[in-house]
């Protein structure tokens, strides 16, 4: 099974790309949770917001499972459609909206 967004390359070649998420956690996780992952951290009140890609489900896991791990409260994850969003953009409308709500 193959994860992520997939193209064909101009000369055929299937391209995977990774798919971006936002992770909302209480509080700030260390920064050892964080490693190994191209993730932006944005403090909000009570809240830390992670945005970025990650290569496949395994990498998810291996995040949450470090957060856990290090006692933080997961709360949220959304998958994004398209591309990374910018930090601080996340209430603009378009191609980086999240797919679903809180829940």
């Amino acid at each position: 099974m193959v994860e992520g967004q997939v193209s064909l390359s101009a000369s055929g070649v299937m391209v995977v790309t990774s798919m971006n998420y936002e992770i909302r956690v209480t509080g700030i996780p260390p920064a050892e949770a964080l490693a190994d992952f191209d993730l932006v951290a944005s403090v909000e009140p009570v809240e830390t917001v992670l945005q970025g890609p990650l290569s496949d489900q395994a990498a998810l896991s291996d995040l949450l499972g470090r957060l856990e791990l290090l006692g933080a409260e997961v709360v949220e994850i959304r998958r994004l459609r398209g591309g990374p969003e910018a930090p601080g953009t996340g209430d603009a409308p378009g191609p980086g909206r999240p797919e679903a709500g809180r829940g």
